[in-house]
Formats: C-alpha cells, sequence, structure tokens
C-alpha cells in the first residue's frame, strides 16, 4: 500500500470528520440525533460493513491466514492485559485512576472507529484480522475488563447513574448497546449485535456461503454508508468535548506517545521480523493505533464511577489519532 493512497484516504477522514464539526456547531446534529445516530452505526451499518467485507469477493485470503488471525488476536490482547499493568505505572499514575488507564490501554475504539479506517485504507485481506480483533476485544472486555473496573469497590452492588449527557458521542449509543441493559449479567453482553455478526462473518468466509445477489447487494450499500456515517459523528464528539482542559493533561500526552506511538511500532517490528505477511501486520499496526474507546466510559458511567481521565482521555487521544494513525500506516506501509 503506498504512501499517497493512505495520505489520500486519511485526508478524506479529516474532511468527514469536519463535517462533523460543522453540522454539531451549526447544531444540524444535536446531542440526540448523535446518539440515534450513532446506534445505527452500531446496530446495522457497522456489522453489514463487518459482512459486507467477507462478501464483496475482494478477500483471498485462506483458511490458514484465519487461523493464524485468530491465534494473533488472543496474543494481541494478552500483551496488552499485560501492557495495561505497566502503562498507568509508567504515567506514574494515582491509585485510584490506574485502573482506568489500564483500561483505555487495553480496550481501545478497534470497532467505531478502527473498523471503518481499515476499510478505507487496508487491503481486502487485512479486513479478516480487524473482524477477528474485535470479537476478541468483547470477549476480554466483558471478562478481564469488567473484572478491572470492579477491582477496589468495596462490594459488588453497582450505581446506575443517568449522566449521558457526559458522554463522549462518537460512540455513546454504540457503548450502551454493547453494555446491554442495566439488569444483564456482564458475561451475556458478550453476545451483542457486533460479536454475532463478526462471528457469523468469518463462519461465513471458512464455510465460503454465498447469499443471493439481492442480499449481498443490500448489506453492501448499508455497510458502504458507514464510513461516512461513523466519521461525521467522531467530528461531533470532538466538537462537544472539553478539549482543551484535556490538552494541559501532561499524563495523556505521555500516554499518546507511548500507546499510540511506542506500542504500534513495537507490534510492527515484532512481527515483520518473525515473518507475518503484509496484510497481518497493517491490521495489527492500526488495531495498536486506535485511539481510547467509549465503552469503559459507559460502563463506568453507570457503576456511578468518576469518570473524568476517561471522558479527557477519550477527547484527546481521538483528536490526536487523525494525526498518529496518518504518520504511523504511513511510514509503516514503506517500510514493510
Amino acid at each position: 500500500m503506498s504512501v499517497s493512497i493512505i495520505l489520500q484516504q486519511m485526508g478524506v477522514i479529516c474532511i468527514l470528520v469536519a463535517i462533523g464539526i460543522y453540522l454539531y456547531k451549526k447544531q444540524v446534529i444535536d446531542d440526540r440525533t448523535s446518539q440515534k445516530l450513532s446506534t445505527i452505526v452500531v446496530d446495522v451499518c457497522n456489522p453489514a460493513l463487518i459482512l459486507g467485507s467477507i462478501l464483496s469477493g475482494h478477500m483471498t485470503a485462506t483458511h490458514n491466514d484465519l487461523l493464524i488471525a485468530i491465534a494473533l488476536g488472543a496474543a494481541f490482547y494478552v500483551i496488552l492485559v499485560i501492557l495495561g499493568f505497566v502503562i498507568p505505572r509508567i504515567l506514574k499514575s494515582e491509585p485510584y485512576n490506574r485502573k482506568f488507564y489500564n483500561l483505555i490501554t487495553v480496550y481501545t475504539n478497534t470497532g467505531f472507529l478502527g473498523l471503518p479506517i481499515a476499510k478505507a485504507i487496508l487491503p481486502a485481506n487485512a479486513i479478516l484480522y480487524v473482524i477477528v480483533i474485535n470479537v476478541f476485544y468483547s470477549l476480554f472486555f466483558y471478562t478481564h475488563g469488567m473484572a478491572i473496573l470492579h477491582s477496589g469497590m468495596k462490594n459488588n452492588t453497582v450505581e446506575f447513574k443517568d449522566r449521558n449527557s457526559n458522554i463522549n458521542s462518537s460512540s455513546t449509543a454504540s457503548d450502551i448497546n454493547r453494555t446491554g441493559q442495566k439488569h444483564k449479567h456482564p458475561l451475556l453482553a458478550i453476545f451483542n449485535i457486533g460479536t454475532i455478526m463478526a462471528v457469523l462473518s468469518l463462519v461465513v468466509f471458512w464455510f465460503e456461503i454465498t447469499f443471493p445477489p439481492i442480499i449481498s447487494s443490500t448489506i453492501e450499500y448499508v455497510g458502504s454508508a458507514t464510513v461516512f456515517m461513523s466519521m461525521t459523528l467522531l467530528g461531533v464528539s470532538i466538537a462537544r468535548s472539553n478539549f482543551f482542559k484535556s490538552f494541559r493533561n501532561i499524563r495523556i500526552w505521555l500516554y499518546i506517545v507511548i500507546r499510540m506511538i511506542i506500542v504500534p511500532v513495537i507490534f510492527v517490528a515484532v512481527m515483520y521480523f518473525t515473518g507475518f505477511n503484509n496484510e497481518a501486520t497493517l491490521a495489527v499496526c492500526l488495531m495498536a493505533a486506535v485511539p481510547a474507546g467509549s465503552l469503559p466510559l459507559i460502563t463506568a458511567e453507570k457503576m456511578g464511577l468518576d469518570t473524568e481521565i476517561l471522558s479527557s482521555s477519550i477527547a484527546m487521544t481521538t483528536f490526536m489519532s487523525v494525526f498518529t494513525i496518518t504518520a504511523i500506516m504511513s511510514v509503516v506501509s514503506v517500510v514493510i
């Protein structure tokens, strides 16, 4: 993949983000509209994008590639879980905030933001690795992630607070749906529409299942709306965030350097020297470079926890990811 293609596609993404900022400033999209559009993206468009990527016919990956992707996805999150304990200590964060830095280290925006960007800039075969990583995201968050969130609490009672107005909106409705209803057991939340569709897509890929043209075309049309809608909502998120307060947080800047630049580079170096193919390397690099995700924030909000660190980190890392992802993916595409 050439640098010019990456720069061109990331330039398009920047324009789409700018459109979202403009629409929010002009009050064309308000908070309520943003929440409803987020639900459409996550429950309809994103699942269609996942399945459509498999049905498009552009993917030439093999069964062996899928098995490698599964191994890579598991290893990817095991390494991030370890880094989740290391990075907060490098940042010298306060003991109470360590679990929040832990969560944003492990659970980044691989779905709402990562998947559309992957579709825009990565080769077709790389999407297979992205899909698998998103499956592992759900498996890990609703087990390990929930355990981290509950750590240090005096009891197991979860206090629900309706503070959605303070939540970063680019993933608000998506993450609310992914966490499920407030009385739902956390493990049951693994079975959300995104995970189900991702697993179904892998089944379709493995058994080479074909759909009637009217169905496959519909799926591809719906999925094609994902990039525009998700990037526009990302712009809305940036427009409504307390960006300047986040900008003054030195720890968040240090987190960006370590987690969004150094960590992806290390992943790429290890994969390059161990002989992984370019598609796998590019996919893992992008998934390692995406900003902090909103699912930990939504869940912490429901538990009544102080989420200032989470909201600040999401705002700042999301804004900076436009530049860091462009730079990293451009360099990596040349090196490998």
